[in-house]
């Protein structure tokens, strides 16, 4: 499968730079809330297993170092590797590249929001793999058994967990050692 420059880059300004405007936007509002959610779709391709640059993964893992700018710094370096063809030089997943990095920016950052905004849930979900068209219907799980685990998410008590990734209604890590399931 061959992934066109031009599409990878339209690929993270739609799932990681336009999310990111979307949730600005919308902060004013959800902080006059008394149960503020922001649940972000992910997918097991953000999980970093697919990275093979330890310095990338600790960069990303790195919580308390970790800031908006960062984040784009590496989503600029990325697309500087994409570009110049140096993605498996430099420990970038080498297919659906641009996803996997877009779906790994939105983890890193939804972990920064619930770090920011102590007072909002913020998390991130795996919906599982659904019969969509963006699967090309080859999916395995209906649309209401993936909407399962957003909708729990959202409605998690005020004392959940904020800053973490589930993969549908369970709570996965950032990065797996073996091969995430879809």
């Amino acid at each position: 499968m061959e992934e066109p420059y031009k599409l990878g880059e339209k690929c993270l300004k739609t799932n990681f730079y336009a999310t990111k405007t979307v949730t600005e936007a919308l902060i004013p509002l959800l902080q006059l809330s008394k149960s503020p959610r922001i649940v972000n779709v992910s997918s097991v391709y953000g999980d970093l297993y697919w990275f093979h640059n330890e310095k990338l993964k600790e960069k990303l893992l790195d919580i308390d170092n970790l800031t908006e700018e960062r984040i784009d710094e590496i989503i600029q370096w990325f697309l500087s590797d994409f570009k110049e063809g140096k993605l498996k030089e430099n420990g970038w997943p080498l297919t659906i590249s641009a996803y996997k990095v877009s779906k790994a920016a939105l983890n890193a950052y939804t972990r920064l929001m619930a770090r920011k905004y102590e007072n909002i849930l913020v998390n991130c979900v795996h919906p599982g793999y659904v019969i969509t068209d963006m699967t090309y219907q080859t999916g395995i799980i209906t649309v209401d058994e993936g909407a399962k685990g957003p909708v729990m998410v959202a409605l998690l008590p005020d004392n959940g967990p904020s800053g973490v990734y589930f993969d549908q209604t369970q709570i996965a890590p950032y990065s797996s050692t073996s091969i995430p399931f879809l």
